[in-house]
């Protein structure tokens, strides 16, 4: 066990110690980046919408023509022993599918006969802290290099990683991606802004993947009545909107408050973030750890 991975982790049908765990260097997640992974926030040891991740992770799978290995009630007694298992209460629990392993390098997906490897283990989920939320956080903005099916959470995410990479050179927390003039999202966020008083959000194309936190933020701004509009946002509304804020599992809710060395409005969070951020906490104490 370390600080970021509990035991046992599971692999391939077998729960077992990090350092028993090993793979083939033939996998083709190792050779090719040719498979998906999955991520699932855990609360007071409840998974949350694990149906819903359950079923990005199949529409991933189909998405590379990849049979999915497990069952759903599988998938989810793999990830309930795992999370019982873990010491922490908040967990991030992390499931990964490779096509696995043939006996060649070759381009072309292996024979029916080579069976995928599995792998998932639990991790602690740890959110943003008071400093972070108050002050906010700096981005930057790069450009949108990726394939052109970012709505597929695949294992391939270098471009993803060199943008966020930029991100940490700069000192900043997130790269802001853009493509043809439009905001996408981040390299490991989805991005919302505001402009007077109205959340601004991108749509769900295949050049974005679809946050399950992306969802929660839109129904919350439903259920409490504050105003939304969802469609492509440019590059100009980014840079001069009265607040931008990344979202995922993990960050939550965490304003952007300065942009490519610019402040976000007057440089401060804004109070539909803070509206926002005290909704979520509401939803996540009384929904989200009630199961």
């Amino acid at each position: 066990m370390t600080a970021y991975v509990a035991e046992p982790v599971y692999l391939n049908g077998q729960f077992k110690p990090l350092a028993e765990a090993g793979v083939s260097p033939l996998d083709r997640g190792f050779l090719y980046g040719d498979g998906v992974y999955e991520v699932i926030p855990v609360y007071s040891r409840r998974p949350f919408r694990i149906d819903e991740h359950l079923t990005r992770l199949q529409a991933t799978l189909d998405g590379i023509r990849l049979a999915n290995p497990l069952t759903v009630d599988a998938w989810k007694s793999v990830i309930f022993k795992l999370i019982a298992d873990a010491p922490w209460e908040d967990q991030s629990v992390y499931l990964q599918v490779t096509r696995g392993a043939d006996d060649k390098r070759d381009h072309a997906f292996p024979p029916a006969s080579v069976a995928p490897t599995v792998f998932a283990f639990a991790s602690p989920l740890v959110t943003p802290s008071a400093e972070q939320r108050t002050r906010g956080v700096s981005a930057i903005t790069v450009a949108d290099e990726r394939w052109a099916r970012c709505d597929l959470k695949v294992l391939s995410l270098l471009a993803n990683v060199l943008a966020r990479q930029a991100a940490v050179d700069q000192g900043c927390t997130e790269a802001l991606l853009i493509r043809d003039g439009y905001l996408k999202e981040g390299a490991a966020s989805n991005i919302f802004i505001v402009k007077d008083g109205v959340l601004l959000a991108p749509p769900k194309t295949r050049l974005m993947l679809p946050g399950i936190t992306y969802d929660v933020i839109l129904e919350l701004a439903a259920t409490h009545g504050q105003a939304v509009d969802v469609r492509e946002l440019t590059e100009m509304e980014l840079r001069h909107a009265d607040e931008v804020w990344m979202t995922s599992s993990t960050k939550e809710i965490l304003p952007i408050t300065t942009l490519d060395g610019q402040p976000v409005g007057n440089g401060q969070p804004g109070p539909v973030a803070a509206r926002m951020w005290q909704w979520y906490q509401d939803f996540k104490n009384h929904i989200m750890r009630q199961g």
